[in-house]
């Protein structure tokens, strides 16, 4: 096993409570039908969460990364190999759930879904907000 995936691994294990939240909203394809990745190797860095099909780099920061220098080139770098990035506070992740995904979609333009007895249109991302608490 290389180096690099002993590293994915072992931040795998080591998840914040938000990282671990997150994923569960994310994973088995649970937000639009779209696969996500977490602890994801990018060339030096490591990022929390990848979409690769949409070029998406979702990250979940605690208070240390307020005004961070090394996250603002961090950024800068996985920008330039044509990736977005978003970021949210592991606070929003833990009281606000919904809006953080609603966020994403928003992000990926893709509608959020109606809640639970309005109906499903095209583009349903088959989550509501109801589903997510």
């Amino acid at each position: 096993m290389t180096v690099k995936h002993t590293r994915a691994r072992q931040l795998r294990q080591d998840q914040t409570e938000a990282e671990r939240r997150m994923w569960m909203l994310l994973r088995d394809r649970r937000l639009a039908h779209l696969k996500f990745r977490r602890q994801v190797s990018i060339g030096r860095y490591f990022v929390d969460l990848l979409c690769l099909q949409k070029r998406l780099i979702i990250e979940l920061d605690g208070g240390q990364h307020n005004e961070n220098r090394a996250d603002e080139k961090r950024t800068a770098w996985l920008e330039s190999q044509n990736f977005k990035v978003i970021r949210f506070w592991n606070n929003d992740v833990l009281k606000n759930p919904g809006g953080v995904l609603t966020a994403i979609l928003l992000e990926l333009k893709i509608a959020p879904s109606p809640p639970a007895g309005e109906g499903r249109g095209e583009g349903s991302t088959g989550l509501s907000a109801e589903k997510l608490h």
